[in-house]
């Protein structure tokens, strides 16, 4: 019975799945179309991540950052302090090629 139950939610699961992926926002991917503004993109949201390994933040793993093709920062995530939070901030807002910078961040703890 077990099995039958466990067997069931994994076909479900794996037929659903292409659509949880198509459900997720894809105007953060819309840029991929055009590969120079991509590897832009891609080349500050690694800068910035480069910046908050340096750093040392506690929570640097559980900062997630995404930049759009007009240089815009997204970040999110969780960090242990609102000090923490303001210098992650402050490196993105820092780093050549960053127009602005959206905090979604979280301070647990």
């Amino acid at each position: 019975m077990k099995y039958r139950l466990a067997t069931a939610c994994f076909a479900i699961g794996s037929m659903l799945a292409p659509f949880a992926v198509q459900a997720e926002d894809t105007n953060r991917d819309q840029d991929r179309a055009n590969p120079t503004a991509f590897v832009k993109d891609s080349a500050i949201t690694t800068k910035i991540k480069s910046k908050l390994a340096a750093e040392n933040l506690a929570s640097v793993k559980d900062i997630h950052v995404d930049t759009d093709q007009n240089g815009v920062v997204w970040m999110s995530g969780t960090v242990k302090s609102q000090s923490e939070a303001d210098q992650a901030l402050t490196i993105a807002r820092q780093t050549e090629g960053v127009k602005s910078v959206r905090n979604h961040m979280k301070v647990q703890g």
